[in-house]
């Protein structure tokens, strides 16, 4: 148990470093490591779900501790918060209501895929990696606020990665610094782990052998506790590194996370 909870705390650093510097919520180091593990316990069936389930858990605490930072320094843009935020709460009902109904090995493909995906547009699309100093910013429409903060909730919520991936592209199209898309994909990411964990930590009923096992419905509290005590440390020291790294850097950086996170999900086999 020891063993495992250092291991949890271990990773849980990274998950506070890539929380403030990309927005991720930790969502990206969470699913793959409890993933892993749960595979190497025999958690059996649900290994996949209860890696998404506890990434959202965890992102509760660390989205909130980030977007506090970023609100004291100023870096958020309220006025694309709302009603963003709303739609992407919807969706995020959705999303976990229908995780807690696909096979799981169906959720690890699906993961797969639309992290490589995101990679290959983010590449490809123009607006991403390099950013014009002089280009206008741009405003949401109400179309995009409202389908895509829909399926933005969704998609998170259904694959227990926050919101970041989406919300980071798409707020770098619209011109917006990438430290600022990064600040910004926190308090989106709020209203995706708010609602995903309540639905994944009641999609099963609180048993006697359940809480036995560590777990509240599908999060794993024992990582939770490990991943915690790693990140909000973490938190704290490295919101002093936002807005030092060049703005291209970050953009680079923020790619090249996602294909480390798609090479272990690879590596790692269902159970």
């Amino acid at each position: 148990m020891l063993p495992t909870l250092l291991t949890f705390a271990a990773f849980g650093i990274l998950t506070g470093l890539t929380t403030v510097l990309f927005g991720f919520g930790g969502g990206f180091v969470i699913v793959p490591v409890v993933y892993a593990v749960a595979v190497a316990s025999g958690t059996g069936p649900d290994a996949m779900l209860v890696a998404v389930a506890t990434s959202t858990a965890v992102m509760i605490v660390n989205s909130l501790s980030t977007t506090l930072a970023h609100w004291r320094s100023g870096r958020l843009r309220t006025g694309m918060l709302f009603p963003l935020a709303g739609y992407i709460g919807i969706g995020a009902l959705i999303g976990a209501l229908v995780a807690t109904r696909v096979p799981d090995a169906l959720l690890h493909v699906l993961f797969i895929a639309y992290l490589a995906i995101t990679i290959v547009d983010s590449l490809l699309r123009r607006g991403f990696i390099s950013r014009s100093a002089d280009a206008p910013e741009r405003r949401l429409g109400p179309v995009t606020t409202s389908v895509g903060g829909l399926g933005i909730g969704a998609v998170a919520s259904f694959l227990g990665v926050g919101g970041s991936i989406m919300t980071v592209p798409l707020l770098r199209r619209l011109g917006l610094p990438m430290a600022t898309s990064a600040a910004m994909a926190n308090p989106l990411s709020v209203p995706v782990s708010v609602v995903g964990a309540a639905v994944y930590a009641f999609s099963l009923p609180a048993t006697t052998s359940a809480l036995a096992a560590g777990r509240l419905g599908y999060i794993d509290l024992l990582a939770v506790a490990g991943l915690l005590a790693g990140s909000l440390p973490t938190i704290a020291v490295a919101k002093r590194l936002v807005g030092k790294m060049p703005d291209r850097v970050h953009a680079i950086a923020f790619i090249a996370l996602l294909v480390v996170v798609l090479v272990s999900m690879l590596v790692i086999r269902p159970a």
